[in-house]
C-alpha cells in the first residue's frame, strides 16, 4: 500500500506561494519603506525569491 499523502501540496499553501507579498508585509520583513516595498513588489511580481534578493539589497 502505497502513502497517498506524500508530496502532495495543498491548495491553500501553493496559492499563497504563488502570490505576490503585501506590501506593508514586505516592508516591514526588510525594513524598507512602503514605497520601496511598492516598487519592488511591481517590478518581480509574484516571484517571491527575486523580491526577497531586491529587499535585502535595499535594507543593506
Amino acid at each position: 500500500m502505497t502513502n497517498e499523502t506524500t508530496k502532495k501540496v495543498q491548495p491553500a499553501k501553493a496559492a499563497v506561494a504563488d502570490a505576490p507579498y503585501d506590501v506593508i508585509y514586505f516592508a516591514k520583513k526588510h525594513r524598507i519603506s512602503n514605497e520601496d516595498a511598492r516598487d519592488i513588489i511591481e517590478k518581480h511580481g509574484a516571484n517571491r525569491k527575486e523580491a526577497d534578493k531586491a529587499g535585502r539589497r535595499i535594507s543593506a
